[in-house]
């Protein structure tokens, strides 16, 4: 694996720490109108209609067949990251953003003191994707909705979160989102966006001659070396990636 050689970048400007601290207040004023602006943001969100959904759409999980209703653990609040999957196809070559942001899910004990369950939703078949995800080394609630994504999505696409309200035996759906909506957890990107190089992606607006080597319209920031990221560690601890056993 290549890993860049940080002193052929320029670096930021250098000044005194009370240049330095006056800079960064001015920065914090933005920041703080950023925070605020997303509070308004979510308070809009929790009062957003929703949709009844069959709380009998089934899904396949450790023990078999489930109905979506059971996915809750007798929580009131569901969230399912709806993760893609490319049938047959080595780990190598499993989609990668799911890959990066399925990594970056929550220790569930903070959402559960919410009364929320947090679980994945896989396009792929149960036997195949489990043995990804234990590759991988997840251990969130794993289904499989080969069978269930058009009554779960309604011609939507996976790649992305669906919240969910339980009342009694009822189902609602009350929130989607995908492309940057997915960035909710995504740790890794919000500590990169507080280092000067940033996310080092093409996007970006950076000054010039800063890292930008991730294209990511080719979806290379999810990459390294031709396969996801967050897989080169478990190759490297010893684990297998042979999904086909």
């Amino acid at each position: 694996m290549v890993e860049a050689n940080s002193t052929t970048y320029p670096r930021p400007e250098i000044v005194d720490r009370a240049t330095w601290e006056a800079e960064c207040e001015r920065l914090l004023a933005r920041e703080k109108a950023h925070t605020r602006e997303g509070d308004a943001i979510a308070a809009a969100r929790r009062r957003l209609p929703m949709v009844e959904v069959d709380p009998h759409i089934p899904l396949v999980g450790e023990r078999g067949p489930v109905p979506l209703v059971d996915v809750f653990e007798g929580r009131r609040q569901l969230i399912a990251y709806l993760h893609m999957w490319h049938d047959g196809k080595p780990a190598a070559e499993q989609c990668e953003g799911c890959t990066f942001f399925t990594g970056h899910a929550p220790e569930p004990s903070h959402l559960h003191s919410r009364d929320v369950t947090y679980a994945t939703f896989c396009q792929g078949p149960y036997a195949e994707s489990a043995r990804y995800r234990d590759f991988m080394g997840w251990e969130m609630p794993w289904y499989s909705a080969r069978d269930s994504g058009e009554a779960l999505l309604g011609g939507r696409g996976f790649g992305g979160y669906a919240c969910y309200l339980r009342d009694g035996d009822r189902v609602f759906e009350t929130y989607w989102t995908t492309g940057r909506g997915t960035e909710a957890t995504a740790t890794s990107y919000r500590l990169l966006d507080l280092t000067p190089y940033g996310r080092q992606e093409t996007w970006e607006d950076s000054p010039a001659g800063w890292p930008q080597r991730y294209d990511s319209a080719a979806g290379e920031q999810f990459r390294l070396d031709g396969r996801p990221t967050a897989q080169w560690p478990r190759l490297a601890a010893g684990h297998s990636d042979d999904l086909s056993s």
